[in-house]
């Protein structure tokens, strides 16, 4: 992390490896006075972590500063070239070259905005940026170019922010213009001023974000993870409740705008999504399959953007990202439009790229998310497909009001039925004594209970670093199970709606092997709590939103694992909130 401010000797520069408390820590021995200032944290892309790597990256005659999300694809060729002109590098990094190409610009008598606007063309790859020079003191200028997270302008009656991120910008001001792609942006103590690459005046409007406060903070809370976590029976009512309502029997989507006149002719659908969102959009395929009554499949968007997909027309594209900015879905976003997909988002942030792309958008209303691993955010998403699965159900005559009942007085129930898992975490403490001495873990399910399964693995890696693989059940016989012996944990997602007399056979199949066994059960199984060692049980919700339910107890056996572990759950290693790189 770093930071690099205008001051009367020019810019100071102070940057640490390692997380942003030892900058802070930095700051408070050497602390700096400035009106005009810009920082970064971000993972290493090229070269070690180290405190010469870290941004902001200085020109070699010190007068630029910049910071920097994307990578410069060409860094190599622009290093040799600049090198060759008498420039001296002082990182390993492909964010540097982007301050010297600005200093010779500047140079040259153009302006830092000029600057910005001439050397971009020359970048390839996406990129967003941010600099600041001593030729300009009260200036900041920034650009977003292609998908490499989303570039927010922010103002207040004290200051004008941007931002790669509005969760930054929420403690500060909810008055914010996003910039789009090929946006160019001057941002002085008066104004914001957006232009496009030739120079034409681009004004972006600004709008009022609705965002609680309260949501940056982490309360009575340890981590921000745990807090999210309970957050979940909110998350689910405000999303369940912006979109269906029981009586009267209707949906309620009207940000869907223009997607909305082709659902009830669409004949396909591809879900589209990674990490977390890809779990979903597993559930999801299931939903508009056996709700729906529609071919569906489930994308990894890095995968789906390079094989040529056969798309159309008649093809409805969901994408899933919680930002609105994850690099890899909106690639893979821009190959369904030019194929004339129909397009829907699945997205929790208002005003995400993703949402400007796609025709059609289902808020989820979980509320800001600050921890890392997903938690809210997931489960609100997993709500929102199953609402649009009945809903495009219903508009193609494959569901009638009768059948809809009962799916929607269920999502009623929902929220207090994940309260209750979180208020009684019953056999939790018991499944953490168990799972964080091994050195590997296995989570396997069948039916909707297999991405539960993936999900509940991503979480246990994501936090407390034990690998963790998750399985469709079946595939053990296939080669998984020879991985099998004492120091492996196995858990099985084995409620009553999940294929679970097969799972049964599985979790014999590893005890025979000498491994140990944790199941989510429905409550009152007594037949796999005598049979599992250990239990987590959930409420009977039934068939469809039971991976919904199923993935809290999972959630609270990785954060305990993780916490008993030692880790910091918030920031877990190598990771991002919001993927912008590939």
């Amino acid at each position: 992390a770093g930071i690099a401010a205008q001051s009367g000797d020019g810019l100071v520069v102070l940057r640490r490896e390692g997380k942003i408390r030892q900058l802070a820590e930095a700051l408070e021995t050497t602390p700096v006075s400035s009106s005009c200032a810009v920082g970064h944290t971000r993972w290493a892309t090229h070269g070690r972590p180290s405190d010469d790597n870290s941004h902001p990256h200085r020109s070699c005659d010190g007068t630029v500063a910049v910071v920097h999300n994307g990578i410069v694809e060409n860094y190599a060729a622009l290093k040799s070239q600049l090198a060759g002109a008498g420039h001296t590098f002082a990182s390993e990094t492909d964010t540097e070259v982007i301050a010297h190409l600005l200093e010779e610009r500047v140079r040259e008598g153009e302006d830092l905005l000029m600057a910005l606007r001439s050397i971009t063309p020359r970048l390839e790859g996406s990129q967003a940026i941010a600099a600041i020079s001593t030729a300009e003191p009260d200036t900041v200028v920034a650009t977003r170019v292609g998908n490499a997270g989303g570039v927010v302008v922010g103002r207040s009656d004290l200051a004008l922010y941007v931002s790669s991120d509005l969760a930054a910008l929420l403690p500060h001001t909810r008055s914010v213009a996003f910039l789009h792609d090929g946006d160019f942006v001057r941002i002085t103590p008066r104004e914001a001023a957006v232009v496009r690459g030739d120079g034409s005046s681009s004004p972006r409007p600004f709008q009022e974000i609705e965002a609680d406060p309260a949501a940056a903070l982490k309360g009575t809370y340890s981590t921000f993870m745990l807090k999210e976590i309970h957050e979940q029976p909110e998350a689910l009512t405000d999303t369940i409740q912006s979109l269906v309502s029981l009586d009267p029997l209707e949906f309620r989507m009207p940000d869907l705008g223009a997607a909305a006149e082709g659902l009830p002719s669409i004949r396909r659908v591809v879900l589209i999504g990674m990490g977390s969102s890809l779990n979903a959009a597993m559930i999801g395929r299931q939903y508009f399959e056996r709700l729906a009554g529609i071919p569906a499949e489930a994308d990894n968007a890095s995968e789906f953007r390079h094989r040529a997909p056969v798309l159309g027309p008649d093809t409805l594209v969901v994408s899933i990202s919680q930002s609105g900015e994850t690099v890899d879905v909106l690639e893979a976003m821009n190959v369904a439009k030019e194929a004339g997909a129909l397009q829907i988002t699945i997205c929790n942030t208002e005003g995400g790229q993703t949402t400007r792309v796609a025709e059609g958008t289902v808020y989820t209303r979980a509320g800001l998310e600050r921890g890392v691993a997903s938690t809210k955010c997931y489960v609100a998403a997993v709500a929102a497909l199953n609402v649009l699965a009945l809903h495009v159900g219903q508009l193609q005559g494959h569901l009638a009001a009768e059948d809809l009942r009962p799916h929607i007085a269920a999502l009623v129930r929902l929220p207090g039925l994940v309260g209750k898992v979180l208020a009684e975490r019953v056999g939790v403490e018991e499944a953490v004594l168990e799972l964080s001495t091994a050195t590997d873990a296995f989570f396997l399910g069948r039916g909707l209970a297999f991405p539960v399964a993936m999900e509940g693995a991503l979480k246990l890696k994501e936090i407390s670093y034990i690998h963790a693989e998750g399985y469709a059940a079946g595939e053990m016989k296939h080669g998984p199970i020879a991985l099998i012996e004492s120091n492996f944990g196995t858990v099985a997602i084995a409620p009553k709606h999940a294929l679970r007399t097969k799972i049964i056979s599985n979790i014999e199949q590893v005890q025979a092997r000498g491994g140990r066994v944790i199941a989510v059960i429905t409550e009152g199984d007594s037949e796999i709590t005598e049979l599992a060692d250990q239990v987590l049980p959930i409420p009977d919700v039934g068939p469809w939103l039971e991976p919904i339910v199923a993935n809290v107890p999972l959630q609270l056996l990785a954060y305990d694992v993780a916490t008993a572990r030692g880790f910091d759950v918030d920031q877990p290693r190598n990771l991002a909130k919001t993927v912008t790189v590939e």
